[in-house]
């Protein structure tokens, strides 16, 4: 029953807990507002004196990156979390991540920018997260809250995707959720898995080898180009698996839509007030909310197109979401962008304004 019990904390809180709770083997890090509270949060339960979860801050998001690189290797359960500058710093060992094939957990709470920017809320990373903001053909699975509750349960999941396509994962929160208070019931304990455990689950790892046969290596480098050619082709074979089968969204009175708002994280947060009122006038609106972020509901985007009037992509960004929206409806509908920059969340009466002088 005390797995089951309600608290009240931040969303960086609940990353925190989760980890220790879903048997999280290692989590190196570096602080930066507005996600600090991640790395305070497991130095002060300190869960290596009870699951033996190892806490490290390293001395750079550079270094945190690598030792994550380093720990996946061996098929730990490893993650590591920042906020926007100090994931541009990251982009280099993400993409040889993905290159290795390595499943891994990275965080990140958003701050607006470009460069330093603001320490306030934004959804400006969208590019980063979705395009692959490194080098190279590959992708993150990328999951978005927009809720604490939704923080503490999406780090179980986004390890579970991760280890069952051996690739990278995010959880791609703004600001806003990372710092907000609410209820929420933090996941079971699950134990950290023994090393026959992960030698069985975990094949291809560094410690997959026994009885004297050599090591698994693990690399992102093929000098050979057909061999390398090869390598990409089954990697983006896995890509499509992954967009046929672990979509995720959340449909908001939408049977009797004639318009629609398309937003994640804390932006569908406000979209669902600002249908309220827009309903509250005659006004017909639904909301589609994007879980993954990748991969993205483009099915269902396309098929919200063929049954209404208009579609408004709601972010906190200058528009970033909006452009996977108009691939997936193909000039079917007006789609247009409404979104605050510098740290500032947009108004759900702002939102309702735009839809009335928009379609």
């Amino acid at each position: 029953m005390a797995d089951q019990e309600i608290t009240l904390m931040k969303g960086n809180e609940a990353i925190a807990h989760a980890a220790i709770r879903c048997g999280c083997d290692g989590y190196f890090g570096y602080p930066i507002t507005p996600q600090s509270e991640v790395l305070e949060t497991l130095a002060e339960q300190k869960p290596w004196e009870t699951t033996g979860m190892v806490v490290l801050q390293a001395e750079s998001e550079v270094s945190s990156i690598n030792m994550v690189y380093g720990g996946a290797a061996t098929g730990k359960k490893v993650m590591t979390s920042s906020s926007s500058p100090g994931v541009s710093l990251m982009q280099e060992g993400i993409s040889y991540m993905a290159g290795a094939e390595l499943p891994a957990l990275i965080v990140n709470v958003m701050r607006g920018g470009p460069g330093l920017g603001t320490i306030q809320p934004s959804q400006s990373d969208y590019f980063q997260a979705c395009k692959g903001g490194g080098h190279g053909d590959y992708h993150l699975i990328v999951l978005a809250p927009a809720s604490v509750q939704e923080m503490a349960d999406f780090v179980d999941l986004a390890f579970t995707l991760a280890f069952r396509y051996r690739n990278p994962a995010m959880i791609l929160a703004d600001g806003a959720i990372g710092q907000m208070m609410e209820k929420v019931v933090l996941p079971p304990f699950k134990p950290r898995r023994t090393e026959e455990e992960i030698i069985k689950e975990c094949p291809w790892a560094t410690t997959g080898r026994v009885g004297g046969r050599k090591p698994n290596i693990i690399t992102s480098l093929e000098l050979r180009s057909e061999e390398m050619e090869i390598i990409n082709l089954r990697i983006q074979a896995k890509y499509r698996e992954i967009e046929a089968k672990e979509v995720r969204c959340e449909k908001f009175m939408l049977d009797d839509a004639e318009y629609a708002i398309v937003a994640f994280g804390s932006a569908a947060r406000i979209a669902k007030k600002s249908i309220e009122i827009a309903r509250s006038q005659g006004i017909k609106v639904g909301l589609l909310r994007p879980i993954t972020l990748w991969p993205f509901p483009v099915q269902e985007v396309k098929e919200l197109a063929s049954r209404v009037k208009g579609i408004l992509s709601l972010e906190i960004n200058a528009g970033q979401m909006v452009e996977d929206i108009r691939l997936a409806v193909e000039g079917a509908v007006p789609v247009r962008h409404f979104g605050r920059l510098g740290g500032i969340i947009p108004d759900p009466d702002e939102v309702v304004d735009v839809l009335k002088s928009s379609f």
